[in-house]
């Protein structure tokens, strides 16, 4: 099993930056890709960035330039820098993992952990 518990989020003014946090406790051996997933009302969950156990990363289009993921395999976190931010950038921000070894975290179907969520606010 694993855990995971994001931090970071908030409300913040259009053009700001927020930097949220997960981390991971449990059998965290056994994780390979980890992700940021949003989720605003009324529209699907969708993929903000995702990070392999290795380092290599993808993004979203819409946050290509403005957000950076990390990882720290040492501490067990992960995290999320996002820098101007936009109103349409507003949702809930989930952490997940996924435990397949060969994965990249692109499809959320394939993720085995969620965090509980946390939310962002933008305001314009």
């Amino acid at each position: 099993q694993v855990q995971l518990v994001e931090s970071g989020g908030g409300l913040v003014q259009a053009g700001g930056s927020l930097r949220l946090s997960c981390a991971a406790s449990g059998s965290i051996f056994s994780i390979n890709a980890m992700g940021w997933y949003r989720q605003a009302p009324g529209k699907q969950r969708e993929l903000v960035a995702a990070i392999t156990s290795g380092g290599s990363t993808n993004y979203a289009d819409s946050v290509k330039g403005r957000f950076t993921i990390s990882r720290d395999n040492a501490k067990n976190t992960v995290t999320l820098q996002m820098n101007s931010l936009k109103p349409e950038d507003a949702a809930v921000y989930y952490c997940a993992a996924e435990l397949n070894p060969v994965g990249i975290g692109l499809n959320p179907a394939l993720y085995d952990y969620w965090g509980q969520g946390t939310q962002v606010t933008v305001s314009s």
